[in-house]
């Protein structure tokens, strides 16, 4: 996956559960920095939706396992990628999706690719 990181990239930000195994390994291959984003923020602790780096105003590089519909993809409080990188895109819509919001989604596999494998 690091070949379908861009160059400009400062941040990756891998979105809870899947994308954090991946974004950690991904953070430590590049040397880029790693977040870690939940889909709400916490009712306890520190009460955030982001940990670690900081994603504000930074080309930021979104990481998840596995891509359905896209609908995890987070635009707010600054945070503005342009870039998702997957694992499997399961090609169910979230291509599509993503697009619609100006975010390109690079996908290691496909599931057409993993079904002829198969």
């Amino acid at each position: 996956m690091v070949a379908l990181v861009p160059e400009d990239t400062e941040v990756l930000a891998g979105l809870e559960m899947g994308g954090i195994p991946v974004v950690t390994v991904l953070s430590q291959l590049t040397g880029l920095p790693a977040a870690f984003l939940r889909k709400e923020p916490k009712a306890y602790g520190t009460c955030r939706y982001v940990e670690g780096a900081d994603l504000k105003y930074k080309n930021i590089v979104l990481v998840e396992d596995v891509v359905s519909s896209g609908g995890a993809a987070l635009r707010r409080d600054g945070v503005n990628p342009v870039v998702a990188l997957c694992v499997i895109d399961r090609q169910t819509g979230g291509r599509e999706f993503l697009a619609r919001g100006g975010i390109e989604l690079r996908s290691l596999y496909t599931m057409e690719q993993i079904e002829k494998a198969g």
